[in-house]
């Protein structure tokens, strides 16, 4: 279910009886990728990949992405059962019921009302205000730079030590709200403009992305922590819901930052180690 929405994934492991392994599975639903962050993977193997190794290379490298979060979901699984959140792993039994034909109404009433509406609530609670603050990031002035850029140049230096910039970081900070954010952020910050931006066509928003410095380097990095880091600030909410303490919410965020921020690095020293930076 997180790869369709991680916020509905969460609520999904509901289903899980042992209350620790529906915590470790709630704390890594969000390692695999939900439909915000697919348009950004797609369209940086496409700018990346598809253009010098043809499109089936850059659908190997989606599906390569994919199971890599996967494997991640497996190996933190691993490690929180056998560290923070040891115990006796408990059995699973999965008994059919007699077979009932289904009633419409009451799947479609059980679905809107406790999946869908559940998670547009918490989407529209959390819409407005951060629609606000990028505004305002965008459009305020203080000594005739702007909030935005200002953060971006903070950020430099964390950024190139993950093989990223300041404003790669701060696109994926204002865009906690919905991962979908994340490139019109990324337009607006190269752009200097005070609205997101939309790219005219592909091969325009590569000539940018170019001309403002990625290279390889730079968009491995970019699909890395595009996959692993924080979920939105829905599936935040929704994690302190389910569980009912904010700890967990917390943690549901730094566990795949860490991991995203710990790969990219990786990734960043070995290349300029072999020279490839």
């Amino acid at each position: 279910m997180g790869l369709g929405c991680n916020a509905a994934g969460v609520v999904g492991c509901r289903i899980v009886d042992s209350p620790r392994e529906r915590l470790i599975a709630i704390l890594t639903n969000s390692l695999v990728p939900c439909n915000g962050r697919f348009p950004t993977l797609i369209t940086i193997l496409t700018l990346f990949c598809a253009g010098t190794a043809g499109d089936a290379v850059a659908g190997m490298a989606l599906a390569g992405l994919v199971v890599l979060g996967v494997a991640g979901t497996l190996l933190v699984s691993r490690l929180l059962s056998s560290t923070l959140l040891r115990g006796t792993p408990s059995a699973f039994a999965m008994e059919l019921p007699p077979y009932r034909r289904p009633r419409l109404g009451q799947v479609v009433v059980r679905s809107v009302l406790d999946r869908t509406c559940f998670v547009l609530g918490r989407a529209a609670a959390v819409a407005a205000p951060a629609g606000l603050l990028i505004w305002v990031c965008a459009n305020w002035t203080p000594g005739g730079l702007s909030l935005l850029a200002r953060c971006a140049d903070t950020l430099n230096g964390l950024g190139g030590l993950m093989g990223m910039d300041g404003v790669i970081l701060t696109a994926f900070l204002l865009s906690c709200p919905a991962n979908e954010l994340f490139l019109p952020l990324l337009l607006m910050g190269y752009l200097s403009t005070g609205v997101l931006a939309e790219p005219e066509d592909l091969a325009a928003l590569g000539h940018l992305l170019t001309d403002s410095g990625w290279t390889g380097l730079t968009a491995v990095c970019v699909l890395l922590f595009t996959l692993f880091h924080w979920p939105c600030t829905t599936t935040c909410l929704t994690v302190w819901r389910e569980t009912g303490e904010g700890r967990w919410a917390i943690a549901a965020a730094l566990v795949p930052t860490m991991l995203g921020g710990m790969l990219c690095l990786a990734v960043a020293s070995t290349a300029r180690l072999l020279g490839l930076a």
